[in-house]
């Protein structure tokens, strides 16, 4: 566009309207910096509902706006803060509404290792400042732990590291939660893993870890800056779920290390942190066991030199007999005479007490009674009378209220009852008769089985020797007469001949027959 010296040409000058203006300035601008990338200073920043984000690039000399636009916001593994230093790559482009230019920023990342420190550090002050990195927030991580939940990527080296080491020292359960380690999707799937096992219920049918192991291997600071997102660090903090945080090598630090409850220098001295060494324990108990038992046998044996001692000590029993007999006797020797002079005091007090029990006395308590007794007769008819006519009126009163037709009811009813009654008492008794007779029966065959009636009849005999049992040949030499008892009758060898049972009742055993079994 060529400028007009003269002023009487200015009218053949082609007049433009502010649209197009401002169109051509934006077309040659978008034209010429397509693509360009700043290393400024992060001035203002603002978020507003949109999710866009504005804000100001700028050196000691000037301000260029920016916009990052809403997906790309999203997207951004570093967000900008104010006073970060940051190398910005977007295009040029106009605003007509402000009649301002700006850069519509595409990719942002800050400008070197040392931008990324400070804001490292003044991300770090401010969550202190919070109390997220209190020594008092932090638990003590379990001895033992049932289940270990690893936070780690699925693929790298590290978890095998951690598997291998617990499987060496002491083998737990693990549940392993896949995240990226690395790159934008890093922080939130970290937050989320740790989120999700503590939302875990204890005894559900996932089991929820006792210990969080956050691990990855060691890079550089842009590679470990997921870790370092305020995200991570908020969800370490608000675990209930003890976690070692092992990200890196042992130079290594991100501020999930101070968030967590204890950190690792490597993945591998996170899984030794987390549970000791099985051969150590075993020894250790070992160890404990033998002392117990050097402890027990020596205290056993103190015990038991110290009782024979005391034993020594003791009087005989004897001794501590004879002082209680010797006042027995004593005491009964003193027992006679005690009686007498109780019989004797006993005898005078029952005299002096009979000495005072005059008949004037007792006749006069006699007619005393006798005239308190007739006054008493003689309101207690009226009374009586009085008495039985409340009664009688109340009855007539009771009795005119009564309805014949409810007592007749009454009356079946009561007799369906009894004769209910009678019948299952009928029932009963029967039953109970049955079952008299039976374990009579059973008893009685019991008797006829134990006795040694039964006994003869299977070919045993009863030696009688003048009456009494003979259970010896000595005895039977020696009897004057034998008889012998068989099961159907008697039979003496004498000549007494045969006596059978059916023509005399057997004889009552003797009491001291014994068994013949």
């Amino acid at each position: 566009m060529d400028l007009i010296d003269d002023p009487s040409q200015a009218g053949n000058a082609p007049e433009f309207t502010v649209s197009e203006l401002s169109g051509a300035v934006k077309r040659m601008i978008e034209g010429e910096f397509a693509h360009v990338r700043v290393r400024a200073e992060v001035g203002r920043v603002s978020r507003p509902r949109s999710g866009h984000v504005y804000l100001d690039l700028k050196d000691d000399r000037a301000v260029l706006s920016g916009v990052i636009w809403k997906g790309v916001a999203g997207r951004l593994a570093t967000q900008p803060e104010e006073g970060m230093e940051v190398v910005a790559t977007g295009r040029l482009t106009t605003f007509p509404g402000q009649s301002k230019y700006q850069i519509v920023i595409e990719e942002i990342a800050p400008a070197g290792v040392g931008a990324l420190m400070a804001m490292l550090e003044k991300r770090k002050a401010q969550l202190a400042a919070e109390g997220l990195f209190a020594p008092e927030r932090k638990a003590a991580i379990p001895y033992l732990p049932e289940v270990i939940g690893v936070v780690t990527s699925p693929s790298g080296a590290v978890i095998r590291d951690i598997l291998h080491r617990l499987r060496d020292r002491f083998p737990r359960k693990v549940l392993i939660w896949p995240v990226a380690v690395q790159g934008a999707g890093c922080a939130p799937e970290v937050a989320r893993a740790i989120e999700g096992f503590n939302a875990l219920a204890p005894g559900g049918a996932l089991p929820r870890p006792d210990l969080i192991i956050v691990a990855r291997g060691g890079g550089s600071i842009e590679d470990l800056w997921g870790f370092n997102e305020e995200i991570v660090v908020r969800a370490a903090a608000a675990s209930k779920i003890p976690l070692i945080s092992a990200v890196g090598h042992e130079t290594d630090t991100t501020l999930i290390d101070f968030a967590a409850d204890r950190r690792a220098p490597t993945p591998t001295a996170a899984a030794e942190m987390a549970v000791p060494v099985r051969r150590d324990l075993l020894a250790w108990t070992a160890e404990q066991e033998a002392r117990l038992t050097a402890a027990l046998t020596q205290w056993l044996t103190r015990r038991g030199q110290r009782l024979a001692d005391l034993s020594r000590l003791l009087p005989r029993p004897d001794a501590l007999l004879d002082g209680p007999r010797q006042r027995f006797d004593r005491a009964g020797e003193r027992l006679p005479a005690a009686l007498r002079a109780l019989t004797n005091l006993g005898h005078v007090r029952l005299t002096r007490a009979a000495g005072g029990l005059r008949p004037s006395l007792l006749t006069g308590r006699i007619d005393r009674r006798r005239d308190r007794l007739a006054s008493a007769a003689g309101r207690l008819a009226p009374a009586l009378t009085r008495a039985a006519g409340l009664k009688a009126r109340e009855l007539q009163d009771r009795a005119r209220r009564l309805d014949p037709a409810r007592v007749e009811e009454a009356r079946a009813r009561r007799a369906r009852e009894f004769e209910a009654l009678s019948a299952r008492l009928a029932r009963a008794a029967s039953a109970q008769t049955r079952l008299w007779r039976d374990r009579l029966e059973s008893l009685d065959r019991t008797r006829q089985t134990l006795g040694y009636t039964e006994t003869l009849k299977r070919g045993y005999a009863v030696v009688r020797g003048d009456g009494a049992v003979v259970t010896s040949a000595k005895a039977a030499k020696a009897a004057a007469s034998l008889e012998i008892e068989f099961s159907d009758g008697r039979f003496a060898p004498d000549g007494g001949g045969v006596k059978h049972a059916a023509k005399k009742a057997a004889p009552k055993p003797p009491p001291e027959q014994g068994s013949l079994f």
